[in-house]
This record gives structure tokens, C-alpha cells and sequence, in this order.
């Protein structure tokens, strides 16, 4: 029997499936497909859901998944990227993912410099205005 690395198809069929997003939207439009792969250059084997970045008209960024075949692909070994383990987290089928917790200190760090740097300028104006 040949060894997988001499191009029979072998390594490909047998590697280990990745559960990704695949970007499907263009440049300024982005839109992804959550979907299975063997290998990042090879087909797609199933679509998993969908993830809209952009928000809507009411303000919400749209996520479908399939968590039936989520959970099957998990207990066959598929490894999890990144941002699909962060959708997960926040959809809360898998626990929240450490990045998710640091841009929320982030986010509300900002949030609160922003209040403290209030501008005292307009008042001093309005107090030489008064006078």
C-alpha cells in the first residue's frame, strides 16, 4: 500500500474535517456560510448556517446554524475555528470564548472613558457669556 503523502487522495480523505466560515459576500458587502470542510482547498461538504457581520435595519447581525449537524460533526472529530467557536459561544452552545470576554472589557473600557471625558468647555463658555 502506498503512503499517504504520495498523492493518492488518501491524506485528504482521511484528514481531520474543520468546521469554518467561508466568505461568500464581496468586499464591502461580507456574508459567510458556516460550513464543513476536509481540507481549506477542497469542496465543501455540508453548510452548517449562515453569519450576516453587517447589522440590519434593527440593528442585529443575523446568525442561522444547524445544531443537530453541528453536534454530529463535533462527535465525529471536526476541529472548530476561531470565530465559529466565538458564534457558538455567544449563541451559547458552547461556552463563551475567551476573545469574546477580552472585546467586551475592551468595549466597555472605551465606553466608560468616553463618559469620564465629558467636555467642560461649553459650561466655561456659557459662564463668560453670563458675565
Amino acid at each position: 500500500m502506498l503512503p499517504p503523502g504520495s498523492g493518492t487522495g488518501i491524506f485528504i480523505h482521511n484528514s481531520p474535517k474543520v468546521i469554518r466560515l467561508l466568505l461568500q459576500g464581496c468586499t464591502n458587502r461580507p456574508f459567510y456560510h458556516i460550513v464543513t470542510r476536509a481540507h481549506q482547498s477542497r469542496p465543501v461538504i455540508e453548510q452548517l448556517g449562515s453569519y450576516d457581520p453587517l447589522p440590519n435595519q434593527h440593528d442585529e447581525k443575523l446568525v442561522a446554524l444547524n445544531f443537530e449537524r453541528i453536534r454530529y460533526w463535533i462527535g465525529n472529530g471536526a476541529a472548530i475555528t476561531t470565530p465559529v467557536a466565538q458564534l457558538l459561544g455567544l449563541a451559547g452552545f458552547y461556552p463563551i470564548h475567551p476573545t469574546s470576554y477580552m472585546q467586551a472589557w475592551r468595549n466597555r473600557r472605551t465606553l466608560g472613558e468616553k463618559e469620564h471625558k465629558v467636555p467642560e468647555e461649553p459650561q466655561e463658555k456659557l459662564e463668560e457669556t453670563a458675565s
